[in-house]
């Protein structure tokens, strides 16, 4: 029976145009994850090899001054992109996954991002993520949204019911079939990103592949519990296609516009003119004071007193710029605390939408979300604190240039060490599917088929 209807239903033009579709769109989104994972690996490389070059080519300019230096010198952090990153790109094509900086004021430097087209943006990379959580549903509901009503409407149902001595085992094979089908589509694109992006077959990659089968699973009970409704083809095309509007568009932007209003974060522009205009006010201030506010946070340097006749020094240069971060210290912490409760916020919120569940489940596997960029700044910040403390003794003494081993200076990498809870990411689909299931099942013995 399930070789007979599995050929009834793969035999449809519709059904061989939809997966050849899907099937060639998943190929297009393995290629932009290509594409995107390239640019990433060229950046890095790009980035390794101008480190060395330009910190060659400014220590042999500047050769008297260490401090002078260290005004034009950056240094690279780099956030590390797994494999799996391409296909659940997230907030990677936003935010930077590099970062470099400069030992002067860090807040002025941490948001910096690449310049990108804001129509290409908008529209989003049409990465696999993108595919699953968008188009595998379309599909889903055009397979199964009258897989009884059609043929109640055409009058072989009476036919179908009278053959089958167990009608609800027919349907069930019915959607057998279909998940079959997508769940094929599915392996066949993911594998093949295995062979095409080099994707380990690891933990993650299994925990995205799960993910994505409970997806699927958690639509097709969605389709399941309407086809036990028993309604007209009509209703159920028209609801179906409402609710992923639904659950896709609308509930993603109210949510969206809930969070951002709830959590209201001072604009890194705010932060950046705040650090700035802290800085830019020392020029004006007593230098003693300056000094003072300067040893009191790093009371090691207490030793290097101020040159009262020296109308400039880089001592106290360099006090004035850690000032500036110190003044809009408060304002960074509350535009990370406010992010934080942004991303805790989301991640409690989705746990009651499988769609937005979903997708950012999929972003923390690949560590592409927001979770990931605040740990990047947090590390960040770390290193560019690893590098003062590094510098500021020499800068102080003035020590030659050419004594430092600026060869040891390489681009350093930042890995995310967050583990992903199998719990978390599978738990609420499961509930879900469960819970459809249910009703559509007890939809159907209540009813006669």
């Amino acid at each position: 029976m399930l070789s007979l209807l599995f050929k009834n239903f793969i035999r449809s033009k519709g059904t061989k145009i939809g997966l050849l579709f899907l099937l060639c769109i998943g190929f297009i989104s393995l290629l932009i994850g290509k594409q995107f994972k390239d640019k990433q690996q060229n950046s890095i490389q790009e980035t390794a090899v101008y480190q060395k070059e330009h910190i060659a080519r400014n220590a042999a300019f500047h050769k008297d001054e260490i401090g002078l230096l260290l005004y034009y010198i950056k240094f690279s952090l780099v956030n590390n992109t797994l494999p799996i990153n391409s296909l659940a790109i997230g907030q990677r094509d936003v935010n930077p996954s590099i970062q470099s900086v400069t030992i002067r004021s860090l807040e002025g430097q941490k948001y910096d991002s690449e310049l990108n087209n804001q129509n290409n943006l908008l529209a989003g990379n049409i990465d696999f993520s993108f595919v699953l959580i968008y188009l595998f549903p379309l599909l889903i509901i055009a397979f199964s949204y009258n897989l009884i009503s059609e043929e109640k409407e055409s009058g072989t149902w009476k036919i179908v019911a009278t053959q089958s001595q167990n009608t609800l085992k027919y349907i069930l094979q019915l959607f057998y079939v279909r998940i079959l089908s997508l769940i094929v589509l599915l392996t066949i694109l993911l594998f093949s990103a295995v062979l095409f992006l080099n994707i380990p077959l690891d933990e993650s990659f299994f925990l995205f592949y799960g993910l994505s089968i409970l997806y699927i699973l958690f639509w097709f009970a969605i389709c399941f519990f309407f086809v036990s409704l028993q309604k007209h083809s009509n209703f159920n095309a028209v609801i179906l296609l409402t609710i992923w509007l639904f659950l896709i568009i609308i509930l993603p932007a109210a949510i969206n516009a809930y969070v951002v209003n709830q959590y209201k974060v001072p604009e890194a522009l705010e932060l950046t003119i705040k650090q700035r205009n802290a800085y830019h006010e020392k020029w004006d201030t007593d230098k003693n004071e300056t000094m003072e506010k300067f040893y009191k946070h790093y009371p090691q340097f207490r030793t290097y007193k101020l040159d009262e006749k020296a109308e400039f020094t880089w001592l106290w240069y360099y006090a004035m710029q850690q000032m500036g971060d110190d003044e809009s210290a408060v304002l960074s912490r509350e535009l990370e605390s406010k992010l934080q409760q942004r991303n805790l916020a989301s991640q409690r919120i989705t746990q009651f939408i499988p769609t937005l569940h979903t997708q950012l489940q999929l972003n923390e596997i690949a560590h592409s979300d927001l979770g990931n960029q605040l740990l990047f700044l947090k590390e960040t910040t770390k290193f560019h604190e690893k590098l003062r403390l590094h510098f500021y003794p020499k800068i102080f003494d003035n020590a030659p240039v050419d004594q430092q081993n600026w060869e040891k200076f390489k681009v350093e990498t930042f890995r995310d060490s967050s583990e992903n809870s199998l719990a978390k990411a599978f738990l609420p689909l499961v509930l879900f599917i469960l819970l459809l299931i249910g009703f559509g099942w007890r939809n159907f013995n209540r009813k006669a088929i």
